[in-house]
């Protein structure tokens, strides 16, 4: 069996919101703790999550969680890429793949995962080197690299995260589909927040 392990980017400045989104709180618990549970409920390993500004307050709402390693990406400012290459670089040589979390994204559910991971077992060995949800037609995340790919992610820049990888190894992408699009939904707007806080009930223990 391969050994997957997760980077959750948690870094971001929720520009488009004016607030850390990633700490609002949702059924009791800040909105960044459901992409964690769901890396660590499906046993990848190691679990690196990158944060900024914020870095202390990721700490203080995961002290109860040993095997998450907190890194700090302190040129958080120059957009996702930084945080990218830092979670890789700490995860180079420990993981034969790596799944890329967003850390706005609370509903994706444990068998997301479960079937990626089956995908990549199944399909690597053909040439596969990136699988990708499909929601409802929708690529979303979280996607999952091979470490092969790894190297790559020196070059990437600003807020591109890992596109211009997916775009040159398009050919070595497997996407899995799945018919529920509120599992891939993320929250950029205040639109989003509100959205968030309508659905939330159906996938979300309230407190």
């Amino acid at each position: 069996m391969k050994k997957v392990g997760a980077i959750i980017l948690a870094a971001g400045m929720s520009k488009r919101m004016g607030k850390p989104k990633l700490l609002l709180s949702l059924g009791g618990k800040p909105l960044f703790r459901y992409s964690v549970n769901t890396a660590t409920a499906a046993g990848l390993k190691p679990i690196v999550l990158v944060g900024g500004k914020h870095i202390e307050e990721l700490r203080k709402h995961t002290s109860d969680l040993r095997e998450i390693e907190i890194i700090e990406n302190r040129d958080y400012e120059s957009g996702m890429a930084s945080s990218l290459k830092a979670g890789i670089q700490a995860l180079k040589g420990r993981t034969d793949a790596v799944f890329v979390f967003l850390a706005d994204q609370p509903f994706v559910p444990p068998i997301v995962i479960t079937k990626l991971l089956e995908s990549y077992d199944q399909y690597r060995k053909e040439g596969v080197r990136i699988f990708r949800p499909k929601y409802n037609n929708v690529l979303g995340h979280p996607v999952l690299f091979d470490a092969e790919l790894f190297d790559e992610f020196e070059q990437i820049q600003g807020d591109e995260g890992g596109k211009s990888i997916v775009q040159k190894h398009y050919s070595s992408l497997m996407a899995v589909p799945f018919e529920n699009s509120e599992w891939g939904f993320d929250i950029d707007t205040t639109e989003d927040l509100l959205k968030l806080k309508r659905i939330a009930p159906k996938y979300i223990k309230q407190k």
